[in-house]
């Protein structure tokens, strides 16, 4: 089938627009590209140092014709997703010497951990971590080295720095190699059923631990479609990791085979082949288009509303929150995975799994089928799922239909006939909203504002009764420059409480959410933020304010001449010293608005 003539138009739109920046990133990586290899250009003093700590890959590495790989990784024993990642360095340079290739760790970079500094004053640090993980990813490749990265995270900053970082490199071909999933523990409803009996006063903390770490109870990636999972996702859709490879758990034989294979596709596509492939040229606009689809089929988390305009921007491409919105419109929801349904990425990949699903958006020509992928020749031969055969890893057709309707259907018979995402625009400015775990009687809400400037303000409210009612919590001050825009998901378990006892609440708020965050209509990342003078700093106690999914619209209803003369939002102050805040004061100052891709590394660009 031919490609959906709106995705066709939207990719047009994209690539018009990007044209300028795209044509310059094209020759940043040309110009690199034909300066290849780099390492007979090192003085032998530099290239000394380069091998010295090598062993036995000495005298490959002084080959030039010998493909020498960078591993870049991102791996810390406190968070779960990324401890497998411990013995990656050894299994790919194995498996590297067992081609007469080499391998080196180029670097390491921070890993935070989300679910830890939820609610705390680290989680500020957290979308700053993603420049700053970019930033490292360029030091370790900078050292002229390699003829290749692999790289290693899984989760919700990390993979999004280690590609805008590999894309500075964009002359390299890049792999991502992921760690899989956790096995499947207490069900992630239950989970929040348990979080909101707390919040409610119903059980102990004691109780609550006991459910949390029934939830999060072995190494691997949370279990829930949030943005580590998402990243799977958006990394498969743009081609950029082995098909099938996301779901696989840890202990799983089949998880070190992939990483092996990885590790020997990666040479197989360096300058030094006949076959190469720069990840600078491999993404373009028609990848960045499948990533969004695949989002917003999948219901994938609102944080790539910001990554993917930074991951694009860092290829030369310019997208936008109007062209999610517009493949939003066709793009049908096909899976119902927590907090847009019961079941776990799992259960998903046991559905059918990403090939499955990337198959059914092919057949609807709602993705660019030849668009082009580090493994196979285009996205086309992504509809495949790995096995073991005595012991040997093989590739075979993804089921053509899917193995559980509760979990992934086709494009003929949808969840939801559009996306999970919706842009909002109105007088308060533009916003995001995720409806696809949103119940549709709920997409319209109107109600009184109750206004607070720290999300921990909330809880005293909730438990003096002051929110029993039908309202709309508006939380300020969240934004990129104000505090770094952390995610506001300590919110999620109190107006989760109030929707259950009937109430209609929803929030507005120029922070984030969690890709965990679900049942409650939330307006995020409203831009204009307040501390740059936006309208949201304006609302008041009581100012009614509409938010309509279904139109796109996100209004205070308020005289405009009453509104524009209220005085601007003063951030309090605060003492920036806990968890060292102070250190990133000056990289916060130069973060962009959030449909920039809120990030320092680039200039905005009037669109």
């Amino acid at each position: 089938m031919g490609i959906h003539q709106t995705v066709e138009r939207v990719t047009k739109r994209i690539q018009e627009r990007s044209g300028e920046h795209r044509r310059a990133y094209l020759d940043q990586v040309m110009a690199a590209k034909n300066d290849r290899p780099r390492r007979e250009r090192l003085s032998c003093g530099n290239l000394a140092h380069g091998v010295a700590a090598c062993g036995g890959d000495q005298q490959a590495l002084k080959l030039m014709q010998s493909g020498n790989i960078a591993i870049v990784t991102a791996y810390n024993d406190m968070l779960s997703a990324h401890q497998p990642y411990a013995e990656y360095p050894e299994i790919i340079k194995q498996a590297l010497r067992n081609i007469g290739s080499t391998g080196q760790v180029a670097t390491g970079v921070p890993a935070m951990c989300d679910g830890v500094t939820q609610g705390r004053p680290g989680m500020e640090l957290s979308l700053l971590s993603r420049d700053l993980i970019a930033q490292c990813t360029a030091v370790g490749l900078s050292h002229e080295m390699f003829d290749g990265v692999l790289a290693l995270g899984v989760c919700d900053k990390i993979v999004p720095g280690l590609l805008i970082g590999a894309l500075a490199f964009g002359h390299l071909p890049t792999i991502f190699v992921p760690a899989g999933p956790m096995a499947s523990g207490l069900a992630n409803k239950e989970k929040q059923a348990v979080r909101q009996r707390y919040a409610r006063g119903e059980i102990s903390r004691e109780a609550l631990l006991e459910a949390e770490v029934a939830s999060y109870h072995s190494a691997g990636t949370c279990t829930f479609y949030g943005t580590a999972n998402s990243n799977q996702v958006m990394l498969e859709a743009m081609g950029l990791q082995l098909p099938g490879s996301s779901f696989v758990q840890p202990n799983d034989p089949m998880r070190r085979k992939l990483t092996e294979a990885a590790s020997e596709q990666v040479t197989r596509i360096t300058a030094l082949g006949n076959d190469y492939r720069p990840i600078g040229e491999l993404v373009d606009e028609r990848s960045v288009v499948n990533a969004v689809v695949a989002l917003l089929a999948s219901g994938g988390s609102t944080n790539h509303t910001i990554h993917l305009i930074a991951i694009a921007r860092a290829a030369g491409i310019l997208l936008n929150w109007s062209d999610f919105a517009a493949l939003s419109e066709v793009v049908p929801t096909l899976c119902r995975i927590y907090p847009n349904g019961e079941a776990d990425v799992n259960h998903f990949h046991a559905a059918g799994g990403t090939g499955c699903f990337f198959k059914a958006l092919l057949s609807a020509g709602l993705m660019h089928g030849d668009a082009k992928t580090v493994w196979g020749k285009d996205l086309c031969d992504y509809p495949q799922e790995p096995g073991l055969q005595d012991g040997r890893l093989v590739w075979r057709p993804s089921p053509s239909e899917s193995l559980d309707q509760t979990v992934l259907r086709d494009c003929t018979s949808p969840f939801a006939a559009k996306g999970g995402l919706s842009l909002l625009d109105g007088n308060l400015g533009r916003s995001v909203m995720k409806v696809s775990a949103v119940p549709e009687s709920l997409w319209q809400i109107e109600g009184p504002a109750i206004v607070i400037d720290d999300q921990d303000a909330l809880e005293a409210l909730f438990s003096e009764g002051q929110l029993n009612r039908d309202c709309v919590v508006v939380v300020r001050g969240q934004g990129p420059k104000a505090n770094g825009m952390p995610e506001l998901h300590k919110l999620t378990p109190f107006l989760g409480a109030l929707q259950d006892q009937g109430y209609r609440v929803a929030l507005v708020t120029d922070g984030r959410m969690s890709g965990a965050s679900g049942k409650v209509p939330a307006a995020i990342h409203v831009s204009p933020e307040a501390v740059a003078g936006g309208a949201i700093g304006k609302i008041q106690n009581g100012d009614r304010i509409t938010i309509d999914a279904e139109r796109g619209e996100l209004n205070v209803l308020v005289d405009a001449s009453e509104l524009s003369q209220r005085a601007p939002w003063q951030k309090p102050t605060t003492n920036d010293y806990g968890c060292a805040r102070f250190l990133f004061g000056n990289n916060r100052m130069q973060l962009s608005d959030p449909e920039s891709g809120a990030t320092y590394l680039f200039e905005a660009v009037s669109q």
